[in-house]
């Protein structure tokens, strides 16, 4: 994943990311250890303070899709949001903010876990259907994208040149999409 922010920031010749459900941290960590200017916001009070006490020097914040967060935190060349989007009860509200945070010209980096076609025959034919879409799972996945869904999501957001990589196992039985998509200029 790093390579991938990696390479988009040298395109758009910034190291300044905003992590969108940043969580613990963790990549915003990484991210700043690689020398980038980062900020994050998550919905979950435990994961903004697990972040703040594992590195106090990180800017990570309280935040959520509800609020208007360009209002609150600004415009920046480069947004991240990493297997959150697969958790959010709106995701048009979800895309439309990441589009509203960027920079025009900036990129969206999106991962959620992919479920291809194929993928999904095989889970089917392996009988793991029911342990990949379990729902009994607690605070659990509410949507599931395709590279067709979440184009089309991201299409109606205002996104253009929408990319996808894979990553975790070989593709068509890949773990996670990575979408990568553009705010017109």
């Amino acid at each position: 994943m790093v390579q991938v922010v990696d390479h988009e920031s040298r395109q758009l010749g910034s190291r300044k990311v905003f992590d969108m459900g940043c969580g613990n941290g963790a990549f915003m960590m990484e991210l700043l250890n690689r020398g980038y200017d980062v900020m994050g916001v998550d919905p979950s009070v435990s994961g903004v303070e697990l972040a703040k006490s594992a590195s106090p020097q990180l800017q990570v914040f309280e935040g959520s899709t509800d609020e208007d967060l360009k209002e609150r935190y600004g415009s920046f060349p480069l947004v991240v949001s990493l297997e959150v989007i697969e958790h959010v009860y709106r995701p048009r509200v979800f895309a439309a903010r990441v589009f509203d945070l960027l920079l025009p010209g900036g990129v969206a980096i999106i991962t959620t876990p992919f479920h291809g076609y194929l993928k999904n025959v095989a889970l089917a034919l392996a009988g793991k259907m029911d342990a990949h879409f379990t729902a009994l799972w607690d605070y659990g996945h509410f949507k599931f994208f395709s590279i067709s869904t979440l184009t089309t999501l991201l299409s109606e957001a205002g996104f253009s040149g929408i990319t996808y990589e894979f990553a975790g196992r070989v593709y068509p039985f890949s773990k996670s999409m990575i979408a990568v998509a553009r705010k017109p200029s």
